[in-house]
């Protein structure tokens, strides 16, 4: 099966060949596309690698519909969990045999025992930098040595490998002026959180904890080592990534809570994340959104100040009234954490655009004369505020142009059975439509719940030949005819190209009848 991208280069290729005739090659490729459009679009917006739910029973976050089950051409993979696990566990035990304190450290050993696969192993050591070169014959990063910090190559596998240090005084928020070697206890004292303060000890099969992480790991809780106040000075990321461990990390499937004292400091060292690059923020926000439970994350970064800081116009949403024969579920705010709700490790493209869907309703409020609630062009006002804030957020261009897109686009959903067989076509076969399609069904469920366009768009059950077929003529053909370069001769490709997707043009002979047509002015 070719990709929906493969299938538009081959139409451009025919295209600028003169008149559109397929090759005996491309025919078969053809014959091997009769599937629906749908399953082209799902497929961008979830991967074949992940779990496809049932299209009849959709799960909050699911695909509008089912993926195709041709598997995907095999990629170059990287080294396996177990691989890495153990080149890092060997590593330790080279470290141990010299005489040397070495563990693994952080993440982890969290991941480890949540049962969660780890995406990469921190280890932590006694031996000081140099002593570390000296065991291994590749070790990268030796600027990082100033810190305790190096890099050890394995099987063309990195890992960090750090001295147990006491940090010196924190000036910027960030980073500590100074460090001091230091014991495996001290170590851990100056991490952030107690579950990830932990150790663990592979050559014995061990876990270490100083801090009290174990049990807060299995009691489903964030508590900031020491003194939370002091933990957040030191690097006011720490705030959001609290935030971002309650809400995606699972015990039992359920999220973790923010003790009180650690959420307290969090609410008076809030707007203090000002301070924090918006790389740093992107990242953090980014991890919260696409995780399993984004909607705990907005009512925490909203509980703790940070949504005010960090997106005030998401936070301006609060108190916006809405119609609500439309939506009787409130107000803005509480329309679009009903929305992420439906979220389940969502596409950042779908979960930004779910986000910043409605942010140009404050803006755009009124009451007409019949007393209705209007929002007249919040989509208009909103994807230009989406764009500046993304942008702020250094997001890519591209994914700024899609959510931007998105967020214009998203009220369009609601005319789709008024749009004639050619519009609904083009609507259909823009890249971002499934984002869109995904958008709309959670939007709708977010409020009154009716998927009666979304149903729609879904019995469409246009192939993909169908949707985007190959030009029946081409400009080089209006040239011929005399036609010269300019807005004539895009006029008639255009209007040519309506009457194929229509299906009242359907060879070329056709399409050369109506062109001339057109040109004479008929």
């Amino acid at each position: 099966m070719l990709h929906i991208c493969e299938i538009c280069v081959i139409i451009h290729i025919l295209s600028m060949s003169g008149r559109a005739t397929m090759s005996a090659a491309a025919r078969q490729r053809g014959a091997l596309r009769k599937r629906h459009f749908s399953l082209f679009h799902m497929s961008l917006l979830y991967p074949s690698s992940s779990p496809v739910p049932s299209p009849d029973e959709p799960t909050p976050g699911s695909a509008a519909a089912a993926l195709s089950p041709v598997a995907a051409p095999a990629e170059e993979t990287g080294p396996s969990l177990e691989e890495m696990r153990a080149a890092a566990a060997g590593i330790v035990e080279r470290l141990q045999r010299a005489g040397h304190t070495a563990y693994f450290a952080g993440g982890c050993v969290r991941d480890h025992l949540l049962g969660v696969p780890a995406k990469d192993f921190d280890i932590a050591t006694s031996a000081r930098p140099e002593q570390v070169q000296k065991l291994f014959p590749r070790v990268t990063d030796v600027q990082g040595a100033s810190f305790g910090v190096v890099r050890v190559i394995e099987n063309r596998m990195h890992f960090e490998v750090a001295t147990f240090r006491r940090d010196g005084e924190y000036r910027d928020g960030r980073r500590p002026e100074t460090v001091t070697y230091s014991s495996a206890e001290e170590d851990a004292q100056r991490r952030d959180f107690t579950i990830n303060g932990l150790f663990f000890d592979p050559v014995r099969d061990e876990v270490i904890d100083f801090v009290g992480g174990r049990e807060d790991l299995a009691a489903g809780v964030i508590r900031a080592i020491g003194n939370p106040a002091d933990r957040f000075a030191e690097d006011r990321l720490r705030l959001m990534r609290a935030v971002r461990f309650a809400c995606t990390l699972l015990r039992r499937n359920r999220t973790f809570v923010i003790e009180p004292e650690t959420l307290a400091a969090i609410r008076e060292a809030a707007p203090h994340i000002a301070g924090i690059s918006a790389e740093r923020k992107r990242d953090e926000l980014s991890k919260i959104l696409t995780g399993p439970r984004p909607e705990i994350g907005l009512d925490l970064m909203d509980a703790t100040g940070l949504l005010k800081a960090v997106l005030p116009e998401i936070d301006a949403l609060h108190g916006v009234e809405q119609p609500p024969q439309f939506h009787p579920e409130g107000d803005v705010y509480t329309h679009v954490r009903l929305m992420l709700k439906h979220l389940r490790n969502a596409p950042l493209v779908l979960a930004l655009s779910v986000l910043l869907h409605d942010v140009g309703k404050p803006a755009t409020f009124a009451i007409d004369e019949t007393g209705r609630i209007r929002f007249s062009n919040h989509e208009t006002v909103g994807a230009e505020m989406a764009e500046v804030i993304l942008r702020n957020l250094r997001y890519s261009n591209d994914i700024i142009e899609q959510v931007v897109v998105c967020v214009r686009w998203h009220m369009a959903f609601k005319d789709v059975k008024k749009m004639k067989e050619s519009t609904l076509k083009k609507f259909m076969r823009r890249p971002t439509f499934p984002i869109e399609l995904e958008l709309h069904r959670v939007d709708c469920l977010g409020c009154h719940a009716d998927l009666q366009f979304y149903d729609f768009l879904k019995s469409r059950n246009y192939s993909a030949e169908e949707i985007s077929p190959p030009r029946l003529i081409t400009g080089h053909d209006l040239i011929g005819m005399g036609i010269p370069p300019g807005k004539q001769l895009r006029s008639i490709l255009e209007a040519v190209e309506e009457a194929q997707l229509s299906g009242t043009v359907q060879t070329h002979v056709e399409a050369m009848a109506l062109a001339r047509k057109l040109a004479s002015g008929e």
